[in-house]
């Protein structure tokens, strides 16, 4: 009797060593593959699968910000113009906006200093002092022993206000309000014609334009003798001279108006004594940024930075030419 021989059964332990020997064939020369190019070919290949950076031309670059700097500042020049021909009411209204903002910026960086103005007192008193002046210069004086009055007031009952945190509330609405209030009282003058107090409003301010832009002119072409290099290191005092001329300039375009009441005398003291003020004025704001770790007081003027950085000369140059023009009897 014949037997059939039995199936034999396949062996499973030889079949798992066959699939694990053929996926380790595989992930070897997979991982070959991928490892065959050397560190230099990887590299060239990342470089040439890299997107290129654009080109950007930095003349066009420089070139936009001129723009957009020379035409912000053709704004802020056309806007003080119109309002000085408009009538003292605007230009009352114009400078009360500009101290307002400039005294909100001036706390900014002194709270970044580390001190704590009362900025609702302090803006408000800045806005009214232009307004003031518009009435009657003489009840500014009345306007700042409120100043002192409400300060003093607020030093009592608030105890944890410090005595820094008051004097800074105090110089903010003076370092702005009272001095722009000047241009509105030359502007409003009533010891001469409407038409003089307009010229001479206008000379003020031309003078601190002039007075910028020569510097700047003059400095960027031949300045090489550094002014206060720790605080502002762009002036020169080449600059400096080319400053005070542009200022001369203008106080003596203004002998062309008898009507101001302008004498040479007068316009070279001014011309000089506004050109050095206006330099003060600008080192003064430059001293405060660097106190407060800032390189503009703000954002608002495109190309220019803050208000305050527009109108730091203009401050002490209103207040000055006021002044020298009362004691010389123009005004």
């Amino acid at each position: 009797m014949s037997t059939n021989p039995k199936p034999q059964r396949p062996n499973v332990i030889e079949l798992a060593k066959n699939m694990f020997s053929s996926l380790k064939a595989d992930l070897i020369s997979t991982f070959s593959s991928k490892v065959e190019h050397s560190p230099e070919q990887l590299v060239a290949e990342s470089k040439r699968t890299r997107p290129e950076p654009a080109n950007v031309s930095v003349p066009s670059l420089v070139n936009r910000n001129l723009l957009v700097r020379s035409l912000s500042g053709a704004f802020y020049v056309a806007l003080n113009i119109a309002a000085i021909f408009l009538g003292g009411r605007w230009l009352a209204l114009l400078m009360a906006l500009t101290a307002g903002v400039c005294c909100w910026e001036f706390f900014r960086l002194m709270r970044s200093d580390g001190k704590v103005p009362n900025q609702i007192v302090g803006i408000l008193f800045a806005v009214l002092m232009p307004l003031v002046a518009l009435v009657n210069p003489f009840l500014l004086e009345g306007l700042i022993f409120l100043l002192i009055l409400v300060l003093g007031f607020w030093y009592v009952i608030d105890q944890h206000a410090r005595i820094t945190d008051v004097a800074v509330t105090g110089f903010g609405s003076l370092y702005t309000g009272f001095t722009l209030s000047a241009l509105v009282a030359i502007r409003c003058s009533t010891e001469m014609p409407n038409d003089a107090a307009v010229i001479l409003c206008l000379g003020v301010m031309a003078s601190v334009w002039f007075n910028d832009a020569f510097a700047y002119l003059v400095g960027s072409a031949i300045g090489k003798h550094k002014m206060v290099p720790a605080i502002s290191p762009k002036k020169s005092w080449e600059g400096f001279i080319g400053g005070l001329c542009g200022s001369l300039l203008v106080w003596c375009l203004l002998l062309l108006f008898p009507e101001t009441g302008i004498t040479p005398f007068v316009a070279v003291f001014c011309g000089l004594a506004c050109g050095v003020v206006g330099v003060i004025g600008d080192l003064v704001e430059s001293r405060i940024k660097r106190g407060a770790g800032v390189k503009d007081s703000g954002n608002l003027i495109p190309g220019h930075g803050g208000l305050l950085d527009r109108s730091d000369s203009m401050l002490f140059v209103a207040i000055a030419a006021y002044f020298i023009l009362t004691l010389m009897g123009v005004i």
